[in-house]
């Protein structure tokens, strides 16, 4: 670790409703893929931690499920993920889409938002898409119903706005030493990235009603040489997915391996030989057992040990 007290440090967590562009823009900060991107909601099941190291110092960023109402214990195992990480961090992000109309589940986060002590700065992402009187209106929709320490505009997208933000979050964050060396960028096993981005591809690919229940399991990951040998399989909830994913002649589940490889193969900066399987175990969304066995482990929600 690099003791550098002059520098900052500290903690911050993204939060808002699914599909906002938490990733997207966790990503955009990191300047690398991290974290899953689609545009279905609720792509991110794990706390992710990514790390950010400047001159002027760190920030180590998690990147949580969006705040919804659950509606299985996958989804509670989610919603409290991201709930636990609001008095732990230096700094929230909470981000929302350039709205005047507040809905119910950013009132929700509001509510809760209400609650804590810790500083909040509301980030109005996809400006890209409005214009800057609808901006405008927003920014006074959202003033009204809470005391944020700043409202940043960004297009996590294009990457637009985000350097001012960088310079929003340090002004909140303590001095101290650095968490991580200056070379790691996050926290997350390499296995669990290559099943992350195995998903992410089946979350694009496959059609609305199969994305949420399938989870990806990596079996085997070995370097032979130059190349690394991995075998995965993507877990679905029912023999009618199961042939969805598989497709015509196995081309859909050819067609994620394929793209899913090209991703991996950027993150190890190596050959990959990906072998892709389907299982189906029936309702696993609801089983504490198998909920484990993917990695999503309800007592990290609760604040178990």
């Amino acid at each position: 670790m690099s003791e550098t007290p002059a520098a900052k440090s500290g903690f911050v967590t993204l939060i808002g409703r699914p599909n906002v562009g938490k990733s997207t823009l966790m990503n955009s900060l990191i300047g690398q893929k991290i974290a899953i991107t689609s545009n279905k909601p609720q792509t991110t099941r794990n706390r992710i931690q990514t790390v950010l190291t400047l001159e002027e110092g760190q920030i180590v960023f998690l990147d949580t499920p969006g705040i919804h109402k659950a509606k299985n214990k996958l989804g509670d195992y989610m919603v409290g993920i991201a709930e636990r990480t609001l008095n732990e961090v230096d700094v929230i992000l909470w981000l929302v889409e350039p709205s005047s109309f507040i809905g119910p589940g950013d009132r929700r986060i509001i509510e809760r938002l209400k609650k804590t002590d810790t500083p909040v700065i509301l980030v109005i992402n996809k400006v890209d898409t409005v214009k800057k009187e609808e901006l405008i209106l927003s920014i006074e929709a959202y003033r009204k119903e809470l005391d944020f320490q700043e409202i940043v505009p960004v297009s996590a997208l294009k990457g637009d706005n985000t350097r001012e933000l960088i310079k929003c979050i340090m002004k909140y964050l303590p001095y101290g030493p650095y968490f991580y060396d200056e070379e790691t960028v996050t926290d997350q096993p390499v296995r669990q990235i290559a099943a992350e981005l195995i998903r992410e591809k089946a979350l694009r690919l496959l059609s609305e009603e199969i994305p949420h229940g399938i989870a990806v399991s990596i079996e085997s990951m070995k370097r032979r040489r130059k190349i690394w040998d991995i075998e995965a399989t993507i877990i679905c909830e029912k023999d009618s997915h199961k042939k969805i994913v598989i497709g015509k002649g196995g081309q859909m589940l050819k067609k994620i391996g394929s793209t899913a490889r090209v991703e991996i193969e950027k993150m190890l900066e190596s050959q990959v030989n990906l072998q892709l399987w389907v299982k189906v175990k029936k309702d696993w969304r609801d089983s504490d057992f198998l909920l484990k066995n993917f990695g999503y482990h309800p007592k990290d929600a609760q604040g178990g040990e």
